[in-house]
């Protein structure tokens, strides 16, 4: 092979490495751990809006943090259409959602350009896809919670399934089973 021809493929190679390790870091930064959140709102509540995109309902039968600063649903359960091959109802996205995570950014005095954080029950049914929704709708700044507020389920053991590892609730941070109704999403 002429020296020219090996010197692109290691060319390609570098470049498709470099944009594979870009890719993996862009979904690092991207999530957050529910500490780490924590912690930014009690430096910089002010400065960011932590929303809580789970259906009130769900966060009824689960539980709360009152540390967000609203309750947002990004999908709403239809309870008129019930999903007999995943044994549950349809989830039908907020057609609101964006609009009114930028009403909750302006009662704060912020901007899209500010950050947001989103929260459902795992961090990957409805966490990351409510941050990259925002996101594709031009808010520049936002991020989820990884494994979200309730964890994800034990992979072996007596509670095998139970979401007892990770998340807001198993990393020990501030909830209650009490609605905070100022936060709580009522349409």
């Amino acid at each position: 092979m002429p020296e020219e021809t090996i010197m692109k493929h290691i060319l390609i190679a570098l470049l498709a490495t470099i944009a594979i390790a870009f890719s993996a870091q862009a979904e690092e930064a991207l999530s957050l751990t529910p500490q780490q959140t924590y912690d930014m709102v009690q430096e910089q509540g002010d400065q960011l809006l932590f929303v809580d995109v789970r259906d009130p309902v769900e966060i009824m039968f689960i539980g709360f943090t009152d540390v967000v600063d609203k309750n947002i649903p990004f999908k709403l359960a239809d309870r008129s259409t019930f999903l007999d091959d995943k044994g549950r109802f349809a989830m039908d996205t907020n057609p609101e959602f964006a609009s009114q995570v930028e009403e909750a950014l302006k009662e704060k005095g912020l901007t899209r350009d500010d950050l947001v954080i989103t929260m459902c029950r795992s961090g990957s049914s409805r966490g990351k896809p409510s941050a990259e929704y925002l996101l594709e709708r031009g808010f520049t700044n936002v991020k989820y919670i990884d494994h979200g507020f309730q964890g994800s389920g034990a992979k072996e053991g007596k509670k095998k399934g139970m979401r007892i590892v990770n998340g807001w609730q198993n990393d020990g941070l501030p909830w209650s089973m009490t609605l905070n109704a100022d936060k709580i999403y009522r349409p």
